[in-house]
């Protein structure tokens, strides 16, 4: 399953999922044995190729489509398939758009979808199997079962790879407090922080498909999920060379756009941090700004931990600060000054005692 989809492809197949209208149209027409061509999209580009058939205008009800798709023709629904707009119609794509189907009704579909890039369900009664197309992409739509299954295989994995991810992130916590932390690291834990990242991902595409029976993963997604997506970016943020073309911003997309094998090539993720040539050694040290360590203090806005990392620049001179030190910076107090001082002592305990208890 594709890391990532067009975002009018996803919202054809959130309109197909289980528990939606369409879909219980759709099995209807499984269940009689029978096929249907639908096109969800009725502008003018769509009516041009039309012939035939007639208008309805009806709203749009599960039984009228399967009623419907007992003619041969194709059915017509309004962009959001809230109504039906025609029936028995013969749809007239260019025939030189390319397709690599061969049954008529799934050519058609191919054809249509590619040329007018609006989606097209194909329900196929020898098969017993239906399909989505938009644009390019064809994506057969599976049996729940089958998608709940290959779902609960990525949450386990998802499982793992959050608990390696808890024990290096809390690893460079106590190195960051202890200031012995080295590149690998600190790409280590971007590597596992991006692999997390990735399979929640794929465990999204599951649930757009399973739609109401996705629940349940939802929930479990959700849960193993939190803050990673916060830690990544703050880890980025704390060890990033900006430069004027180099910001928070395309370093984070560059680390997504990292094909697989490059993710699992440190030297690759280095690059996307864009240090100095001689911390290119993976043993090479380095200091964080603190942006990760501040933010997991409580109610400490995100403005405030800015001119605190502005004001001191490192993570150790952070810590070394005193009560009066953290007073001067601009919009701290005297007792916010006092609860970030406990706070850090707090954490700099934890995260060695963690380490090495």
């Amino acid at each position: 399953m594709p890391l990532r989809r067009d975002l009018a492809l996803t919202d054809a197949l959130a309109s197909v999922a289980p528990g939606q209208p369409l879909r219980e149209g759709l099995d209807r027409i499984l269940l009689a044995n029978k096929g249907a061509l639908i096109v969800v999209g009725d502008g003018p580009e769509v009516l041009a190729i039309c012939s035939g058939g007639f208008l309805l205008d009806a709203e749009f009800s599960p039984q009228r489509l399967s009623e419907l798709a007992k003619m041969d023709g194709a059915i017509i629904l309004a962009p959001d398939a809230s109504r039906i707009a025609r029936a028995n119609v013969h749809l007239v794509p260019n025939p030189n758009t390319p397709t690599s189907e061969t049954g008529t009704r799934h050519r058609t579909a191919e054809r249509v979808a590619r040329s007018l890039n609006v989606p097209v369900v194909s329900v196929s009664e020898d098969m017993s199997s239906i399909a989505v197309y938009h644009g390019s992409t064809k994506h057969p739509l599976e049996l729940s079962t089958r998608l709940l299954n290959r779902a609960n295989q990525a949450l386990q994995t998802l499982e793992r790879y959050k608990t390696r991810l808890d024990a290096v992130s809390g690893s460079l916590s106590a190195l960051e407090v202890e200031d012995l932390v080295t590149v690998r690291d600190v790409v280590t834990v971007l590597q596992r922080t991006e692999m997390v990242r990735r399979i929640a991902e794929e465990i999204e595409g599951y649930i757009l498909e399973l739609g109401s029976d996705g629940r349940l993963v939802r929930l479990q997604s959700e849960e193993l999920l939190g803050g990673v997506e916060d830690d990544r970016r703050l880890v980025v943020k704390d060890y990033l060379r900006t430069e004027e073309d180099w910001q928070l911003s395309e370093a984070m997309q560059a680390l997504a756009d990292l094909s697989t094998e490059d993710l699992l090539d440190l030297k690759h993720v280095i690059g996307v941090l864009h240090l100095p040539a001689d911390a290119a050694e993976l043993d090479t040290g380095l200091q964080p700004k603190g942006y990760r360590l501040l933010s997991k203090i409580p109610r400490l806005p995100d403005v405030i931990v800015d001119h605190i990392v502005v004001r001191f620049g490192s993570l150790q001179k952070v810590l070394r600060a005193t009560v009066d030190d953290l007073d001067e910076v601009e919009g701290v107090g005297g007792s916010r000054a006092r609860a970030i001082r406990e706070g850090m002592s707090r954490l700099a305990e934890t995260s060695i005692l963690d380490r090495y208890g």
